[in-house]
Formats: structure tokens, sequence, C-alpha cells
């Protein structure tokens, strides 16, 4: 292929798992500061500037960059420590800076006119007109497509966007508008857009029933599991609800986005680099993708035309997801 080959844009929640991603073939990896800066605030992950700082040597020791998610919409009395937090980045050489706050995005085009900006996910920008404001105001090389758009949608707005697009290629999907929930904050009082944390881990309750586990968020049961089902992390949108008399999924069911099947077209768009969600995972699962995603790119690359989604990968990807089944999500809409 005459054309750049796809990046491969890597979670990391911890030092650790950086690391791994590097060592298994992420060409970027994406992290966030340990406060409500970012949209992954658990307890015991992310950075701390010295630990970023140990990230940032290692990624460019092997030729790899690493960029810093502030991607929170923050409140008044948060918008200093966020602020704060792109002086930081700035200072210790962040590749990019991955943001979707206005101000925020003002404050660090204008601050350091140097640095490159990549729009979040959290932006919500589907159209090239939004894009084209966010181009033209701050200067941002990068968009991060939120998952409504078909692969069709998606292969316009790289001819006419006039930046670098980015997908998400591999994790869990979102049915708000890319993590503004709203179910989350009304029944933990807390909102994802600014404290980064959509079912928080004091807010998490589990116990044990005669017959499994139930699930409890904030006093509220989203789930019960059979002794034989493994129980997921509790989330109003992948909760079990009685609708009509009838217990289902009834907002979103357990599945996982996956775009190994169709890299070559992901490819032949033009669309600069495919994203992993998933910086609250385990360094395991980081291994596993980059490394199946890492052999599917370089094996798309070298031959688009005869490039097929091996079973094994499917498979051992599949046994990572959410529900153990994967999707291509909007993507896959024909009709558009």
């Amino acid at each position: 292929m005459n054309r750049k080959p796809v990046e491969l844009i890597c979670p990391a929640g911890n030092l650790p798992a950086l690391r791994t991603a590097v060592d298994n073939g992420a060409d970027a990896v994406y992290i966030g500061f340990r406060n409500n800066t970012n949209a992954r605030n658990f307890p015991g992950l992310n950075f701390s500037r010295d630990e970023a700082v140990k990230g940032i040597e290692y990624a460019r020791q092997a030729g790899k960059k690493v960029f810093l998610a502030l991607n929170t919409y923050p409140v008044p009395q948060r918008w200093k420590e966020a602020a704060d937090s792109i002086d930081i980045a700035a200072a210790i050489g962040a590749d990019a800076l991955i943001l979707a706050d206005l101000s925020l995005l003002e404050y660090a085009s204008s601050t350091y006119p140097g640095l490159r900006l990549h729009l979040s996910v959290q932006g919500s920008a589907t159209n090239r007109n939004a894009i084209a404001f966010y181009r033209e105001k701050f200067g941002i090389q990068r968009v991060v497509l939120p998952r409504v758009l078909s692969l069709g949608q998606v292969a316009r707005l790289v001819q006419t966007a006039g930046v670098e697009i980015e997908v998400f290629g591999y994790g869990g999907l979102c049915v708000m508008a890319e993590g503004r929930c709203s179910l989350s904050s009304y029944v933990t009082a807390e909102s994802p857009n600014s404290a980064g944390v959509c079912s928080p881990a004091h807010a998490v309750r589990w116990q044990e029933t005669a017959s499994g586990t139930d699930s409890y968020l904030n006093g509220v049961l989203i789930n019960t599991f059979s002794t034989d089902e493994a129980a997921s992390y509790p989330t109003i949108c992948k909760g079990r609800f009685m609708v009509n008399g009838t217990i289902y999924h009834a907002i979103e069911e357990p599945t996982c986005l996956n775009l190994l099947e169709i890299l070559p077209e992901i490819a032949r768009a033009g669309i600069t680099a495919i994203k992993v969600e998933g910086r609250q995972r385990s360094r395991a699962y980081v291994a596993t993708v980059t490394r199946i995603l890492r052999a599917a790119l370089d094996a798309c690359h070298q031959d688009p035309d005869v490039f097929s989604a091996k079973a094994e990968w499917i498979n051992q990807l599949n046994q990572l997801a959410e529900g153990n089944c994967h999707t291509l999500g909007a993507y896959h809409r024909p009709w558009q």
C-alpha cells in the first residue's frame, strides 16, 4: 500500500500498563493525570507528574508517543486544576493533548501554540462544520470521532475535515453522547463529564445471594447474576430492567466494539488511527488487545486485498469483551 499504516493508539491506566502497550506494539499510548481532568478517574488509576515523565521517556526510547487525555468539562472550582494540568503536560513534553472543553482548548492553544491538540470524543464532533470550528478556532490537528457514524460517513469526513481522523477500534460502547451520561448522574449525583467517573467505585456494592450475585449502584439494584454467570461492573446502561413484566437489557446489551474484520475498509478510507478503549482495564487486557491489533494492522497494511481476520484473534478478543461477543456497531450500516 502506498498510504501510511493505520496507527494503533492504546490505553494505559498506570505506568506498567504503558510499558506493556509499548512493548506489544502500540504506536501511541494515551494516559490521564490522577485528578478530575480525565474521564477515567478511578481510585488507583492514572499518573502523577513523575510517573508521566517516566512513561514519556520509556515511550520515546521505543520511538512511540504519549497522548494526555484532559477530556472532562471542569466546573468553576476545578478550572485551575485543569489549566495547571495543561501546564504540566506542556512542561513534560506530552506529544498531544486530548481535550473537549472549549475553555481548555482556548487556554492550551493560546498559551502553548506549538502544542499538538486532539479533539476528544467527548467533544462529539460528527460533521465537517463542527470539526472546522475546532480546527479554525483552536488549531486541532486530529479529531477522535464518536461511535455513532457509519463507515461511509467517516470516510466522507476524512475527505472534508482537513484534520487527521481517529476512530475507536476496540472496547466498550456508550449509548449516551460519548460519555455525557445523565443516567449515572441521576443515580450517583456525580457527573462523569466533570468528575470523570461513570459508576464511581464508592457507590458500587456487591451482595452474594443463594442464587448468585446482585450488583448495586448507590443502593439501586442494577443486575442479578446466577452462580455460573460472569458478573460485570454495574453501569446503568448495561443493567437489566423489568419492562412490561419481562427482565432484560432494556437499554444496551453487553457487547464490545471490534473492527478487526473491516480493517481493509478502515485503511482504504484514509483513517489515521484506531483507538482502543480501556484505561481502567488490566495489563493483561492491554497486552492481548495491543498484540493482536498490531499483528492484524501489520497484515492488513502488507496486503489489504487478501487480509482476513484470523479466528484465533476474534476468539481471544471475545474472551476479553463484555458479554464475550463483539459488534461493528454503527460502522456497519449498509443502508447509509
